[in-house]
């Protein structure tokens, strides 16, 4: 059997008396930034997360006409990231199934695996909720898991109406703050090939990986 997670392989076996909440933090991660890893920690600490997995996608549906680093260097920047977080894990499960990848295959693969007590919660940025309609079998992910909307504070009238959306679509959702939001991955990897710094806007171990493997057309390394 494929192991989902080196450190929550058995999440919710060990104290079936108990519920788990297991939070789920996919995307490209091309590649991972503090933005990520702030937002998954807010999500953790605000809804009581007992852990967060991070789920590097393989063949993203929606970025299947754009140039995508391969796979198993998103995998290895998203182990270096999450490394010293024991909260955190990263999962190959979606870069290991042939095909595109859907998000519902994702959380048919994790209910198999995890016993009922493990209850799955998406970590989303609020700019998802523009797309999710669009996934496909949504009604089904709605009822796989919850949704955690992660916004920027100062937006309680955004807020009202993206809850509002997520319900429709027959979510049990909740949203929480942070300002960790305004960096992209595709400036990373611009200034990158720019030879320009990316200090404190991504681990140093995933910089150092990146210029290591020089990914991103990087140009002469800025940040000593």
């Amino acid at each position: 059997m494929h192991k989902i997670s080196a450190r929550f392989d058995d999440l919710g076996r060990e104290d079936a008396d108990r519920t788990w909440h297991l939070g789920i933090m996919g995307g490209t991660f091309d590649p991972i930034h503090q933005g990520h890893l702030s937002c998954a920690e807010r999500a953790r600490d605000a809804c009581g997360l007992d852990a967060v997995l991070f789920v590097p996608t393989g063949n993203p549906v929606f970025k299947l006409d754009k140039q995508v680093t391969p796979a198993h260097h998103r995998l290895a920047m998203c182990a270096l990231a999450i490394e010293p977080n024991e909260r955190f894990d990263v999962s190959d499960i979606e870069i290991a199934r042939e095909g595109v990848t859907y998000t519902v295959d994702t959380l048919r693969q994790l209910k198999e695996h995890y016993p009922e007590n493990v209850e799955l919660h998406l970590i989303v940025g609020d700019d998802v909720l523009q797309s999710i309609a669009k996934w496909k079998d949504v009604e089904q992910v709605a009822r796989m898991a919850s949704l955690i909307l992660v916004g920027r504070p100062g937006q309680q009238d955004d807020a009202v109406a993206e809850l509002a959306a997520a319900r429709e679509l027959g979510f049990s959702c909740q949203r929480v703050e942070t300002s960790a939001l305004n960096i992209s991955s595709s400036a990373l990897r611009g200034w990158a090939s720019q030879g320009r710094s990316i200090r404190y806007l991504t681990p140093k171990r995933v910089i150092d990986y990146i210029f290591d493997n020089e990914l991103y057309g990087m140009g002469e390394r800025a940040d000593g």
